[in-house]
């Protein structure tokens, strides 16, 4: 089935007053975030869809490559064809935007109406000429996009082929590599407030200052398109277009990693401690880099079950997003020891908490499967069924939702299975579960510094 792509609602932009008064003002924020907001979705899109047509460089595809090779990519064309649906609609978007100021600052009485909108000479170079060939090039693409989808089934040299046309096609339009270099000047900015003031107040060395300002904005960046999946995630959109902003995190960080490596080579002093949070730092995200698009998103384009695809993007997401805002609150620790770490990031310490829960419970939960298992006639069931009941209403909900749902059936046949007989068998299966389950979430990345201590 064709893959749809959705976005959040625009700010449709209305004729401005011709007077300076309380709705310019109004109006200059509406359209001045509308505008910021708009550059940014296209320069995201355009650079997650230059990534994924670049799929030799990440994994997506299976690791039997001969099987990738002979299998149907109809799959990848429909992910091209919705990402440039939707950057056709952006762009015609940006475009009523950027028109419309120049065209109410004609006049007389409203000179000043440009900088009352907080438009800049940026955005003039972005509203005439280049619009307009980005919208023939999209439309362009979007008809032969669609001209081979009816040829499906596509093989592999068929996307190769289209991979390698629609790229030069955007390459030649000029304003594509504007945009994505303005939506990652705008991701570079989304650090934490309290990281950011941290650089500007607390007295460091030149040297690490400068690392820390180098370094930094590349993780922010990397969170940036990450909060965009967030997102999508949480507004329950289709998941599988999230594979183009994936494509691009990839890219992303190698060249974070391939710097920092860089750096560390002539770094002066090992023993140095911002030498070893660059160290961690690095090999950090090289560890989740495989976790991620070996395992997590392998083969996630052709996968059907929607609660499957949900599963897989959401553990993606969440070994990405944990573990580079742990790397940032370890770099902040280290211009101050004493920073708290819900400071920098409020959720993680609501992430922690219910992790610090979830895994005590699962450990009781451990036991008390083991004890009816091995005395299925002495072991209070109806213990047993009250602390499942328990769990079912409380922890199952801090699993993933990849494991939520195997915990929710092995609950359910316990509880409903009444002959002893059958009921052993399926305790020893919970219990191995349990026990694989407790060690995954032992090893997340917001329990690092929280070993497990059954005696506690």
């Amino acid at each position: 089935m064709d893959v749809a792509v959705t976005t959040t609602s625009i700010y449709e932009p209305q004729a401005l007053p011709t007077a300076n008064s309380d709705k310019i003002e109004t109006m200059a924020v509406l359209i001045s975030s509308d505008r910021d907001e708009l550059f940014f979705e296209l320069g995201l899109w355009l650079s997650g869809l230059e990534s994924f047509l670049n799929i030799r460089n990440h994994s997506f595809v299976e690791e039997n490559r001969a099987k990738a090779s002979s299998r149907d990519w109809t799959k990848e064309f429909r992910l091209t064809h919705s990402t440039l649906l939707l950057c056709a609609r952006l762009t015609f978007q940006l475009s009523k935007i950027l028109k419309q100021a120049p065209a109410s600052a004609t006049d007389e009485n409203n000179l000043d109406l440009i900088d009352d909108l907080g438009v800049t000479q940026n955005d003039f170079e972005f509203s005439s000429d280049g619009i307009y060939k980005l919208s023939a090039a999209l439309k362009d693409a979007i008809l032969l996009n669609e001209g081979m989808l009816r040829a499906a089934p596509l093989k592999f040299g068929e996307w190769m082929a289209w991979s390698n046309t629609l790229a030069e096609k955007l390459k030649s339009v000029e304003i594509v590599a504007k945009l994505i270099t303005r939506a990652e000047k705008s991701g570079e900015r989304f650090l934490p407030e309290v990281l950011t003031a941290l650089l500007e107040s607390k007295p460091l060395p030149f040297a690490t200052e400068a690392d820390l300002r180098l370094v930094l904005p590349r993780f922010a960046k990397i969170l940036k398109w990450l909060s965009v999946i967030e997102t999508m995630l949480q507004t329950d959109e289709p998941l599988k277009p999230s594979l183009l902003i994936f494509s691009r995190i990839y890219e992303q960080i190698q060249e974070t990693t391939a710097y920092i490596n860089n750096r560390l080579l002539r770094f002066p002093n090992e023993e140095d401690e911002l030498f070893t949070q660059l160290d961690g730092a690095a090999y950090t995200a090289s560890i989740e880099l495989r976790k991620v698009y070996n395992y997590e998103l392998a083969g996630l384009s052709e996968m059907r079950s929607t609660p499957l695809i949900y599963a897989k993007i959401e553990t993606a997401f969440a070994l990405l997003n944990d573990s580079f805002q742990l790397t940032l609150i370890n770099f902040a620790q280290l211009i101050d020891p004493n920073i708290e770490t819900h400071r920098i990031f409020p959720k993680l310490k609501t992430k922690l908490e219910q992790s610090l829960s979830l895994r005590q419970n699962l450990w009781s939960l451990l036991k008390s499967v083991k004890d009816a298992e091995q005395n299925p006639d002495k072991y209070p069931k109806g213990a047993l069924h009250g602390q499942l009941n328990d769990f079912l209403k409380t922890s199952v909900n801090f699993l993933f939702y990849k494991d939520r749902e195997t915990v929710e059936r092995f609950i359910e046949e316990v509880l409903v299975t009444r002959n002893k007989k059958d009921l052993v068998p399926i305790l020893h299966r919970f219990g191995a579960y349990i026990e694989t389950l407790f060690g995954q979430v032992n090893m997340r990345v917001v329990l690092a510094s929280q070993p497990f201590d059954p005696e506690q």
